[in-house]
């Protein structure tokens, strides 16, 4: 190899010009995903800030929750003793028990609902009490399930149950029932038997809607099991936030509802990607 030659080795090879064109569309396409969100969000500090400096402000501004919280947010991997533990551990408890009853009441509702989507009879009898359980609010649902349990976790997770079922039964019977004739056709014509139409045919043409109800049923779950946690208390972010409130710790409260907004964001993120993984982006975003 000549000097020249391992002197141009060296030098940087510029970008090629396709990439070169896409920088500024990516930019842009990042910049109107990011800074609509920021500059919300920088607005609604500053008022918030505004509205809460004054000294008879029934609220602290968000420099005082930052100042009165910065332990718990420092140190979110905290442990104490009993119930004086970090932010991770107080979600994870919460996520532990979110996670039992909502895959319980998505297994459950999923076959329900393919039931109530293939059985024209199964519909006419179950669809009005259902209808009638829906409506019942979850919290409800907690002093019955602590008189038949006799302890806060079971009775916690039987809560999260029966908040997400409704609409993972309800989608997934809608989606059984829309099934194209075309693909109900096609089944006859290849002769599939009962387990062959339903995995080839029915979940497939089912997903967007069964994905549907599993997406409104997680945030049913996280919504549920806040508001049980205040009352069975135990470790966890809703006895969390209560805890605070007895103890007139507002600033915490805050930085709770913050993470609990956060970690339900993620959580409905987390179900529609799924989604769109398995129906191949038929599912909605």
């Amino acid at each position: 190899m000549t000097p020249q030659a391992r002197i141009l080795s060296f030098m940087p090879r510029k970008p090629a010009a396709g990439s070169l064109a896409r920088m500024p569309q990516l930019l842009r396409q990042l910049g109107e995903r990011v800074l609509p969100p920021l500059i919300t969000l920088a607005i609604l500090l500053t008022v918030w800030e505004v509205l809460c400096s004054g000294p008879t402000a029934p609220l602290p501004p968000p420099s005082r929750v930052l100042t009165d919280s910065w332990q718990i947010i420092a140190d979110p991997f905290y442990r104490g003793q009993g119930t004086d533990q970090g932010m991770f551990w107080q979600i994870l408890a919460s996520l532990q028990r979110v996670a039992i009853g909502y895959s319980l009441a998505a297994v459950a509702g999923i076959a329900l609902g393919v039931l109530l989507g293939q059985s024209q009879w199964a519909m006419r009898g179950l669809d009005p009490i259902f209808q009638v359980l829906r409506t019942v609010p979850p919290l409800a649902w907690l002093p019955l399930s602590l008189a038949a349990f006799q302890d806060g976790a079971p009775s916690a997770i039987f809560v999260i149950f029966i908040t997400a079922i409704w609409p993972v039964i309800i989608n997934t019977a809608a989606g059984v029932r829309n099934i194209p004739q075309d693909y109900q056709n096609v089944a006859r014509v290849l002769r599939l038997n009962g387990f062959e139409y339903f995995g080839r045919i029915m979940l497939p043409a089912a997903a967007p809607y069964i994905f549907t109800g599993l997406r409104i049923g997680v945030g049913l779950s996280w919504l549920a099991i806040v508001a049980a946690e205040m009352l069975i208390g135990g470790v966890g972010i809703g006895f969390f936030i209560w805890d605070a409130w007895n103890s007139s710790l507002i600033s915490d409260i805050i930085v709770a509802l913050i993470y609990v907004g956060v970690v339900g964001f993620f959580l409905d993120r987390l179900i529609a990607l799924a989604g769109r993984l398995i129906t191949r982006g038929t599912a909605t975003a």
